[in-house]
């Protein structure tokens, strides 16, 4: 997913002059083409993550669509207050390709985790963010992000993650994308998530638990409309990702319930990272079992939210 982003990013360079890469602290052979071809929009700046967001938002104001790259923790918690000035107060169109959201970087420890990085920049006006499935749908974010009006955030998975889209699906920047039709439950999510949401759909399907699955890309500008869609006629809602419970897709969903719906409102139950730092060391799949996050935890907390008292 990642090679992807990063390939595109000079795809897109090629046939629009505007365009322009930062990266902060990467490998020599990065973006090796454009750097050769178009030295004079190709910017590496070394450890210094708060300057180039500052120089991103120049290169922006000045007709440039600069796009940044680097690891999530360090593009989103290091440099909020200069996201939130001289990105968003100003609305400039920088893209932030963000390497390791959520558990991706498991084996360095909790400091390189972006566990929190949807929450914090959620509460930043003008800021959209978006999470793709796979590569296949991270090239289609890419086409669609040339000509978004305001800051996005492209949050990056660890890469070789199974194709779950669709290119008949189509892909446009805040528009869900219903995956699997829907039954007593709905499983809502985005990123990586989403493919083990219809993984676990599937495990749920055997057990006679009849589960849709929505694939909220851009949990900002949410979809409310497709969110509402899918909560009529269901008995559960189930939002699925890898972030903290709080901030989230999760809240996101559960704010849109409460700001549209008079009453009948399905149940919500929200599958996240616990509110708490990530303890321990590891690969990204072994702290994703540990918060309830595998194919089987998902369908096993399905199933024990549908007991026959809620049934």
């Amino acid at each position: 997913m990642r090679q992807v982003a990063i390939n595109m990013v000079e795809t897109l360079a090629r046939r629009d002059p505007r365009v322009v890469f930062i990266g902060s602290d990467l490998g020599p052979n990065v973006l090796a083409g454009m750097k050769r071809d178009m030295p004079e929009r190709f910017f590496m700046e070394g450890v210094a993550e708060q300057h180039v967001i500052g120089m991103a938002a120049g290169l922006a104001m000045e007709g440039f669509v600069p796009y940044i790259n680097t690891i999530a923790t360090f593009l989103t918690r290091r440099c909020l207050d200069q996201i939130a000035i001289d990105l968003c107060m100003e609305n400039l169109p920088a893209r932030l390709i963000a390497s390791g959201g959520g558990l991706v970087y498991a084996p360095l420890g909790p400091t390189h985790l972006a566990f929190e990085d949807m929450a914090l920049l959620r509460a930043l006006p003008n800021m959209a963010i978006v999470a793709p499935a796979d590569a296949a749908e991270m090239e289609r974010l890419m086409q669609a992000s040339l000509d978004w009006p305001g800051p996005l955030y492209i949050r990056l998975a660890k890469g070789g993650d199974p194709v779950v889209s669709r290119a008949e699906a189509g892909f446009a920047i805040g528009k869900a994308i219903p995956m699997r039709p829907g039954g007593e439950v709905v499983l809502i999510g985005t990123g990586i998530m989403t493919g083990r949401a219809l993984a676990a759909a599937e495990r749920l399907a055997a057990q006679g638990i009849e589960a849709g699955v929505l694939h909220v890309h851009t949990v900002k500008p949410l979809d409310t409309e497709a969110v509402l869609a899918a909560a009529d006629g269901a008995r559960l809602l189930v939002t699925v990702e890898e972030h903290s419970r709080v901030g989230g897709l999760g809240s996101a969903v559960g704010e849109a319930l409460l700001d549209h719906r008079d009453g009948g409102r399905p149940r919500l139950l929200r599958l996240a990272l616990p509110d708490a730092f990530p303890e321990g060391y590891g690969s990204q799949d072994h702290l994703l079992t540990k918060a309830g996050l595998s194919v089987d935890g998902i369908a096993a907390a399905v199933a024990g939210a549908l007991s026959p008292a809620v049934r």
